[in-house]
Formats: structure tokens, sequence, C-alpha cells
């Protein structure tokens, strides 16, 4: 066993931050393809 095994930072799970950043990544596509979409009907 390393010694980062027996000293971790932080005990939380990581597939909470991954969910979190999927998302936060996911919006950010969404609003720029809503964003040229309304841009494209527009003109």
């Amino acid at each position: 066993m390393n010694e980062f095994e027996k000293e971790v930072q932080t005990k939380r799970n990581d597939f909470i931050d991954s969910a979190v950043g999927f998302v936060v990544v996911f919006g950010f596509f969404a609003t720029i393809f809503t964003i040229a979409q309304v841009i494209d009907l527009l003109i």
C-alpha cells in the first residue's frame, strides 16, 4: 500500500464530482448550441 492510500485528502465519492463536471460541460455546450440555433433562425 503506498503512502497516498493511507493519507487520503478527501473521502468524497468521485462519482459526484464526475457527474457535476459532466452536467456543467453539457450545459455549456447546450447553451452554445441553443444560441447558435436562435441566431441561425433569426438570420
